[in-house]
């Protein structure tokens, strides 16, 4: 089964998937070892992890495929990657979602932001107008039959960030006319009211994700409430990001007066990387041999 078929059958499914976000290989392989279905490319995280940089369109496509294609070589359950705008013209936008397509992504999700994009939850966002927003996704279904056609398959989440700017109405326009073009996924960010999560999960008869950004715009409600509401996924993309930095400067703080953080056992450490797997796997092989 492919990653895209794997997604699909998740999303037939009544409920609404928690998903933690990953920014890197290994916290993609511990989500995957914590037993979640499914996992996202988080843009926000990974621009922190990989550059050191905030979200604001500051990494290349190659670097966010390159990312991606490394997470998804680390896993095996289905990754959505991050394919912000496009980077260019439809005709970028049709080169991305085929590189997210073969890197191994199961689906590519991809904006109408105004380039250079910001992370959703951010001042001073801008959307590009309908035509060139439905242009992107029109030519995002294009790459992806053009992939079927070969093989391959991903799915396509198509997202607006005019909420923001334009209102309530006008995201639901776009998410409307999203869904006639072919679109897979909708994600219409940053609702403020529980009232209007519903009224987007009202509106389009297609699987909506939801974005839960602590701190941020978004009610942050229990799933339950979440899978009532109309969700089939809930993206959390800086939860693991968040308490890792925060558990990194505990450590470094203490590290000053010679004391240390609760730390995972050595053991523990060496066995989620991989290494008793990459042992198990090297011994049929004389010249790898384990030294003991």
């Amino acid at each position: 089964m492919t990653q895209a078929a794997k997604l699909r059958a998740l999303l037939a499914q009544d409920t609404c998937h928690i998903m933690p976000c990953c920014f890197d290989a290994l916290s993609a392989k511990l989500i995957a070892q914590e037993g979640y279905d499914l996992t996202f490319m988080s843009g926000f995280a990974t621009s922190a992890a990989r550059i050191g940089a905030p979200d604001l369109g500051l990494m290349s496509y190659g670097e966010v495929l390159d990312q991606a294609r490394n997470i998804s070589d680390a896993v095996s359950i289905p990754l959505i990657g991050d394919g912000d705008t496009g980077y260019g013209n439809a005709m970028n936008v049709k080169r991305t979602v085929r590189g997210f397509g073969r890197a191994g992504c199961a689906a590519v999700m991809i904006e109408d932001q105004l380039a250079p994009k910001r992370c959703g939850h951010t001042p001073g966002k801008a959307v590009v107008d309908r035509a060139e927003a439905f242009d992107r996704i029109r030519a995002a279904v294009d790459a992806r039959e053009e992939l079927r056609a070969e093989g391959g398959d991903i799915l396509i989440l198509a997202r607006t960030d005019s909420r923001h700017e334009h209102g309530l109405r006008e995201a639901l326009a776009r998410a409307e006319e999203f869904a006639k073009l072919g679109a897979d996924i909708l994600f219409v960010e940053a609702p403020k009211t529980e009232a209007e999560m519903r009224e987007i999960c009202a509106a389009v008869p297609l699987p909506q994700m939801a974005n839960i950004v602590e701190g941020g715009e978004t009610p942050d409600l229990p799933n339950a409430v979440l899978h009532d509401i109309g969700y089939s996924i809930a993206a959390y993309p800086l939860s693991l990001m968040a308490v890792a930095m925060q558990a990194m400067l505990g450590c470094l703080q203490q590290m000053r007066t010679d004391q240390r953080s609760e730390l995972m056992a050595f053991d523990e450490l060496r066995a989620r990387i991989g290494f008793e797997d990459y042992y198990t796997a090297s011994s049929r092989y004389a010249s790898s041999k384990r030294e003991t």
